[in-house]
């Protein structure tokens, strides 16, 4: 059993953006990452100086907008336009969640689809199912670069991914697919998870729900990919995976903390600089 190190993997990533961030600010073009962040949730606030603060370390210029929990749609929609007009803005990212009184999806597609760095722009949603390029959502793309960096052959294999979320699953499953994957897409409603499972080569487990995934829900050898974030209520924080079961069976594994989440970050600083690079090439 090899842990997967996202830690090592995400400051290799890091450190190729702030060398990418420097080269286009040497052109002339700054990086720049607008984030939105609407009313007070701790954990959201956590997550957007979390960005702040990387952005900051790899040379990319950061906007933060804070709005209170009781600002109009309409008003967000309105913040949102003049970011999607601003040429030296590279990046737009509205935190979610969104207090109930808006809509997030009609937000999301007000993004321009070209500053969609978090890659939920159906636009880029269907360019991903069409094998197009386009921005890929953070989460499922760190994965996608933990395989490579791990040498994990996906092609031909059977993966399943537990979880249909547009955040991580779908995606996850469309990425898998168009690297050749055979692809089980599993959920609430699916029926013999366990069968289903004990056949997959990769398994990616995205459902928020603390140690689903027990030792016999998995042959051995298996690549295990635990999304998962869960606090218990002593304080310790668990992934989807029953880790200490689980692990003596994978080929492969993510812990948790330390596996997948700190890849989310390091690949929304590369997709922001994939738009600075496309604002590049508009300028030539």
């Amino acid at each position: 059993m090899q842990l997967i190190d996202g830690k090592t993997i995400s400051a290799k990533v890091k450190e190729e953006v702030k060398n990418e961030a420097a080269q286009l600010t040497e052109k002339g073009v700054i990086p720049c990452l607008a984030v939105i962040l609407v009313g007070d949730d701790k954990a959201s606030q956590t997550y957007v100086n979390s960005k702040e603060k990387a952005c900051k370390a790899c040379g990319i210029r950061s906007l933060k907008y804070t709005l209170e929990a009781n600002t109009s749609e309409s008003a967000l929609i309105d913040l949102i336009q003049s970011l999607n007009e601003n040429d030296e803005v590279d990046g737009i990212l509205v935190q979610l969640p969104l207090p109930k009184h808006i809509d997030e999806n009609k937000i999301l597609e007000k993004i321009s689809c070209e500053k969609d760095v978090d890659g939920f722009h159906a636009v880029n949603v269907g360019r991903l199912v069409s094998g197009l390029d386009g921005f890929v959502p953070c989460t499922p793309c760190g994965i996608m670069r933990l395989f490579k960096e791990y040498g994990i052959e996906v092609g031909g294999k059977n993966a399943v991914v537990i979880g249909r979320s547009n955040i991580v699953g779908k995606p996850m499953a469309n990425l898998l697919l168009n690297a050749n994957a055979t692809v089980t897409v599993t959920h609430s409603k699916t029926q013999n998870l366990a069968k289903i499972t004990k056949d997959a080569d990769i398994i990616v487990v995205a459902i928020g729900k603390p140690n689903f995934l027990k030792a016999d829900m998995v042959k051995n050898d298996t690549v295990v990919i635990d999304v998962g974030i869960n606090r218990l209520e002593n304080n310790k924080l668990v992934g989807d995976v029953d880790f200490e079961n689980v692990a003596n069976k994978c080929s492969f594994i993510t812990p948790v903390p330390g596996g997948v989440g700190p890849m989310t970050i390091a690949m929304l600083l590369k997709n922001t600089i994939k738009s600075a690079k496309n604002r590049l090439k508009r300028l030539k």
